[in-house]
């Protein structure tokens, strides 16, 4: 029979949204980052073809 489970404490709920939001915001700076150095031509680890250069 299916048996209710405890109540999680309000501390550790805050922890683990906090873990969850921070996991976002950093996918964000990355993703920044990345789209400004391919902005600015130099990036290294994304390879982009220009497709006005390559006829």
């Amino acid at each position: 029979m299916a048996v209710p489970k405890k109540r999680t404490s309000r501390s550790k709920r805050r922890i683990r949204r906090n873990f969850w939001k921070k996991k976002g915001y950093w996918a964000a700076l990355k993703a920044l980052s990345l789209a400004k150095s391919i902005s600015t031509g130099y990036s290294k680890s994304f390879c982009l073809l220009d497709k006005k250069n390559n006829k």
